[in-house]
């Protein structure tokens, strides 16, 4: 691999002192040199590529630390899926799915979250019938969803249904008839996919082209928060074969349910796999389990009762979200994971459910020392005082999604007031107290960074982060907990690396680490504060490979 030699630009290393720096020189993928233009230059050989960044702004690689690569690729394989703002548009592309069907034949809606769409409610059971009376119409949130009558009928949904396990049948008070509205209980949804099945090949394809558009935004790193044996396997192929274009970190999913027995040897297997030794490209960091359900559809774990919403169909003053664990399966699976040396993260939305992994961490904490394994919180949007506090003593991690603080900020305001969202993503509050705190999008659909769901546009991120503005509310929520421009370089750079346990790899631009770096189009540190958001990746560079654009 020949050398390379990128001057005359603004390097930011994200070292300790977040040093800025002129240029950097590259060799067999590692930096050896990180300075001024004068000092670089003497690393120079005859056949050195040589680069003049023109004064542009250079980062170390732009990590995610919560995507869902391989369901999200696949997303429209079948068919473009438009975006969804209304109801109208929801039932518009019911009406449409149903007519290219044909009767009889499944619609199904995924991940449009009704915090989200302009009326901030579910399509009703009625609605979705009059958009598809021959069609089974399952509208899903994630485990929560809303059913037409023959979705519910072909389920075997009635009013004298019986489930096991948490969830719940939203039913008519004055009837006793289900509304449509599932809660957790989307398991039990008999939903046979119409669309098109695609081969191993259009899979690895889809899945390249995801990553080429992770680089075409500065991303060079992320974790899978909840992959399957066989995305792990995929993964493993791609990689074997050179193909990989970002590093992997994955948290292999884990199912709460069946014999506890059971899971605590799947866990202690993932310990075992190849892949938890594996090198810097790609290797098993943890495991991931879903311990709650989700602010987006009304049954994230509360400490408080949710209160009567009219937004999510909650008619129970006592309702406080679902929780998955109960702690007598929640510590044995986390001892289970620190003994095997193996990240555990959950699925923790509600503060309710943020102080139940905590709780857990700090009693297996009491035997055995957590830290050493970097227990993670993922999610975290409701916390408080008292959980920040406790994640710092304990070394925990926490993963966060700016983009939700974004894009759901108008629903939850409504739903929960100003003041009870005081600690919502407390990001100034965590960095403060020496907790990690690692920026990711949870991209779950569609490839493009902005009309993703959720998006994965690092720069919409920092934004987000730095101004604490949502799309359609008045003002900043809660500006106090808005990071510096510094802490958000940092949320997706050198925290993130410390996540995959690779920080002394990557995250930061320092002599002998691997040579991943963006190449953008503006200062961060002193362009106006609205334009961060607009912020393009010139070049993306991988182990000192430009990866974007993809010709040299």
């Amino acid at each position: 691999m020949r050398r390379l030699i990128l001057h005359h630009g603004k390097v930011v290393t994200v070292d300790r002192d977040f040093s800025i720096r002129q240029a950097l020189a590259v060799k067999e993928g590692r930096l050896i040199r990180v300075g001024t233009d004068e000092e670089v230059f003497k690393t120079r050989g005859p056949r050195t590529i040589v680069v003049n960044l023109d004064g542009n702004m250079v980062l170390p690689g732009l990590i995610d630390s919560h995507t869902h690569p391989t369901g999200a690729s696949l997303t429209e394989f079948d068919h473009p899926v438009p975006e969804m703002e209304t109801i109208r548009d929801v039932l518009n592309y019911v009406r449409s799915r149903a007519d290219a069907l044909g009767p009889g034949k499944w619609v199904v809606v995924r991940q449009v979250f009704i915090t989200r769409l302009q009326e901030q409610r579910y399509p009703t059971r009625d609605e979705l019938d009059r958009a598809a009376p021959r069609n089974p119409v399952l509208f899903s949130t994630g485990p929560d969803a809303s059913l037409n009558s023959m979705a519910l009928k072909l389920s075997g949904i009635d009013r004298n249904f019986r489930h096991e396990g948490p969830g719940k049948v939203e039913k008519d008070s004055r009837t006793g008839e289900p509304t449509g509205i599932l809660r957790n209980l989307t398991r039990y949804v008999k939903v046979s996919s119409p669309e098109r099945s695609p081969t191993e090949q259009d899979q690895d394809r889809r899945l390249l082209d995801l990553f080429r558009d992770y680089n075409s935004v500065g991303i060079t790193a992320v974790i899978d928060r909840s992959a399957s044996d066989e995305a792990i396997d995929r993964y493993r192929r791609l990689h074997e074969a050179g193909t990989l274009t970002v590093r992997l970190g994955i948290s292999r999913h884990i199912e709460n349910l069946g014999p506890l027995d059971q899971i605590l040897a799947e866990i202690r297997q993932t310990a075992e796999h190849p892949l938890h030794k594996g090198g810097p490209r790609l290797r098993i960091v943890g495991i991931k389990a879903f311990l709650d359900g989700g602010m987006l559809t009304g049954s994230a774990y509360m400490r408080e009762p949710w209160g009567i919403s009219r937004i999510y169909a909650i008619d129970d003053p006592s309702y406080r979200g679902v929780l998955f664990i109960p702690r007598e399966r929640l510590v044995p699976m986390v001892r289970a994971a620190v003994e095997s040396g193996l990240q555990f993260t959950a699925h923790s939305v509600g503060d309710g459910a943020v102080h139940a992994l905590l709780d857990a961490y700090e009693e297996v904490n009491r035997t055995i020392p957590v830290a050493p394994t970097r227990p993670c919180v993922t999610h975290s949007n409701f916390m408080s005082r008292e959980s920040i506090a406790k994640a710092a003593r304990l070394g925990a991690v926490v993963d966060i999604q700016p983009a939700w603080l974004y894009l759901d900020t108008r629903t939850l305001a409504a739903q929960f007031g100003n003041d009870r969202l005081r600690y919502f993503q407390p990001l100034r509050s965590l960095f403060a107290a020496g907790v990690i705190a690692g920026g990711g999008s949870d991209h779950m659909q569609k490839i493009g960074s902005l009309r993703s769901i959720n998006p994965y546009n690092p720069f919409l991120g920092m934004w987000v982060a730095i101004t604490r503005r949502a799309k359609g509310y008045e003002g900043q929520l809660h500006p106090e907990e808005a990071l510096t421009r510094e802490q958000a370089i940092r949320f997706y750079t050198i925290n993130n690396a410390y996540l995959l346990f690779l920080e002394d790899r990557i995250g930061s631009l320092e002599e002998g680490k691997q040579a991943d770096f963006v190449v953008i189009d503006r200062d961060l540190l002193t362009c106006p504060e609205d334009e961060i958001r607009q912020a393009r990746a010139l070049a993306t560079y991988l182990d000192g490979k430009r990866v974007f654009p993809e010709r040299e």
